[in-house]
């Protein structure tokens, strides 16, 4: 017995919409998902931070004079703000690019390879948050001890 199309019940479509920024705090995004917003944010803050990264090069390689200027600024502070704060914000600036430049990588291998299974995604995310907080975590020991 051939049945009309009329008479099949109708699938029920999925709904996709937008997350609020409200929903965000209980969303489970996966491993991948994070690195993607992480790869942007970072991008944006060096962006931000980039007279930051300008004023420390020059200053620091200006002369000796100079050099001792900027050491003083993460030891004394500057600006009205602590020496913390700059030793801080440079952190950030290390973690910042060293997650930036994993995930870069990691879309690189991606592209090249055409990677792109669910399982890959997974493991190579953690693997760019892992390795980019391992090697900042170090560098931000030497840089406030």
């Amino acid at each position: 017995m051939v049945t009309s199309l009329k008479e099949q019940p109708l699938k029920r479509q999925p709904v996709y919409r937008n997350l609020h920024l409200t929903q965000l705090i209980s969303y489970r995004l996966p491993p991948a998902g994070w690195v993607s917003i992480l790869h942007r944010l970072s991008g944006g803050l060096m962006f931000l931070l980039l007279p930051f990264v300008i004023w420390m090069f020059d200053t620091s390689l200006g002369s000796e004079i100079s050099y001792e200027q900027f050491t003083s600024v993460f030891g004394f502070g500057a600006a009205g703000l602590p020496g913390w704060f700059w030793k801080l914000t440079a952190f950030v600036l290390i973690w910042a690019y060293l997650l930036h430049f994993c995930a870069g990588l990691r879309h690189l291998w991606m592209d090249a390879t055409h990677a792109v299974d669910q399982r890959f995604g997974q493991v190579s995310a953690l693997v760019v948050i892992g390795l980019s907080s391992v090697v900042a975590l170090a560098l931000g020991a030497r840089l406030f001890f």
